[in-house]
């Protein structure tokens, strides 16, 4: 599996994620689901519309909003005890989504300084 392959998949992933928490897992209380799932997913919805045309910057705008959606896993693991388990769960596919996209430059860069 080539890591654009992975980063896709993670970025649908983490789409799903997102959607089972907001409407099905932990609903928010003060805001409809829908509304709460929109904005959620607000960051990611470039790179689902890029994946569906299937254009390259997909996986880089997928990484760009998963380091947002990084930052919303810590607060909400360290503000909302209950919601710590999907937080994790967040963090772990931002995390995964930005190394995945990046792994293609990354390698040529270290091939490229070892001269090979």
């Amino acid at each position: 599996m080539s890591a654009r392959t992975l980063a896709a998949i993670l970025i649908v992933a983490l789409a799903g994620l997102i959607l089972a928490w907001q409407t099905l897992l932990a609903p928010p209380l003060q805001l409809p689901r829908v509304l709460a799932a929109a904005l959620h997913l607000a960051p990611l919805l470039p790179a689902l519309v890029l994946l569906l045309v299937r254009h390259r910057a997909a996986t880089f705008w997928g990484a760009v909003a998963a380091l947002l959606l990084f930052c919303h896993g810590v607060s909400e693991a360290w503000s909302q005890p209950a919601a710590r388990a999907l937080a994790g769960a967040e963090i772990l596919l931002s995390v995964a989504l930005v190394f995945a996209a990046s792994w293609n430059g990354l390698r040529a860069r270290l091939a490229r300084r070892r001269g090979v």
